[in-house]
């Protein structure tokens, strides 16, 4: 299997492929549209600011070579954030980002209350919300690793849900382009369960 993870500037990328490596899947990091169109699946990682990497990704050009790709997509952390369609994060000096319109929906920034820690970084449970492959073999509540600040509110796409101050989407599909908003590569059993199934998740 060919496996493209996608160079869009986050931190996480040796954890990223220490985990496929385990799972018997050899990855390229790479920046090369024409590498990622040819890959039979692709994931995109992130840490930090929506604004700063989706400024990297159009100086890449890779904008539109990740929109149109059809085979199996995993958005993770700061990735999933990406493939909606706009974050409320300041940039730049002013407030609004637009990401990639993948997936309808706006970010919004979780909210400082009591026992309530920003950003929400640690492990939590998560909630089934609906059936679908990529939550194959997973108990009905899966713990995960988060680290995050901007969340995606529970929608028509949302296959998990998290609480963390207010209920936020913790897993997304839509069509061939799945997100997590935790680190499944740094969750252990239930992460890497989520991960093979994504590996097997069929090609378009």
């Amino acid at each position: 299997m060919s496996l493209a993870i996608i160079d869009s500037g986050g931190a996480n990328i040796s954890s990223v492929r220490h985990a496929l490596d385990r799972l018997g899947v050899e990855s390229v990091f790479t920046a090369d549209a024409g590498t990622i169109r040819s890959a039979e699946r692709v994931i995109l990682p992130g840490v930090g600011a929506a604004g700063t990497a989706m400024t990297r990704l159009r100086e890449l050009g890779l904008v539109e070579c990740i929109r149109q790709l059809q085979q199996p997509v995993l958005g993770i952390c700061l990735g999933m954030q990406l493939l909606f369609d706009r974050s409320d994060e300041d940039h730049r000096g002013e407030t609004g980002v637009e990401c990639l319109g993948i997936i309808p929906g706006t970010l919004k920034k979780l909210v400082p209350a009591e026992g309530v820690r920003i950003p929400h970084m640690g492990w939590n449970t998560t909630r089934i919300e609906r059936e679908d492959p990529l939550m194959k073999g997973l108990p009905e509540k899966p713990w995960f690793y988060f680290v995050h600040s901007y969340f995606a509110p529970v929608g028509d796409h949302t296959l998990a849900s998290c609480l963390h101050g207010e209920k936020f989407t913790a897993v997304v599909r839509k069509d061939n382009f799945f997100g997590a908003q935790f680190h499944p590569e740094r969750s252990a059993r239930h992460g890497a369960r989520l991960l093979a199934n994504f590996l097997e998740s069929p090609c378009n």
